[in-house]
């Protein structure tokens, strides 16, 4: 009985791990892409110096680009805490302290996705700020 849990728990871990590993790979795939586009706005298309609150507020007023820094931050949070995982695993072997620094690593994700999803979200940008942002597009 006991060796057909411990089989069971070794095989839903490894499959949880086998899933993980893919994860890495896709979400590594499309943070290269999602984050380049974002350079290339940003840095390349608008410039750095005509970056400022206006833009950025300008920038949000378009569900795609409040979708676009929602996927970002999304695969950017999700992207590392799979990594930390993988580093807490490898350097806190008591299973105590594992658990705990690992629900603290959850933690801070699931509060900094939450903060980054109410600001991209919630934020009433002023007509005035889109109007600034289109005007540095032109």
């Amino acid at each position: 009985m006991t060796t057909m849990a411990t089989s069971q728990v070794t095989g839903s871990r490894s499959r949880f791990e086998a899933l993980s590993w893919y994860f890495m790979r896709i979400s590594g795939l499309v943070l290269l892409f999602v984050a380049v586009g974002h350079l290339m706005f940003m840095h390349v298309l608008l410039g750095v110096d005509r970056i400022d609150y206006s833009v950025i507020i300008g920038r949000w007023a378009s569900p795609f680009w409040q979708l676009y820094d929602l996927a970002l931050l999304l695969f950017a949070l999700l992207h590392g805490a799979n990594g930390g995982r993988w580093v807490i695993d490898d350097w806190v072997h008591p299973r105590g302290w594992n658990l705990f620094v690992k629900t603290l690593l959850y933690g801070i994700v699931l509060i900094l996705f939450l903060m980054g999803a109410q600001v991209i979200f919630t934020y009433q940008p002023s007509s005035t700020a889109i109007n600034a942002f289109f005007n540095t597009l032109l």
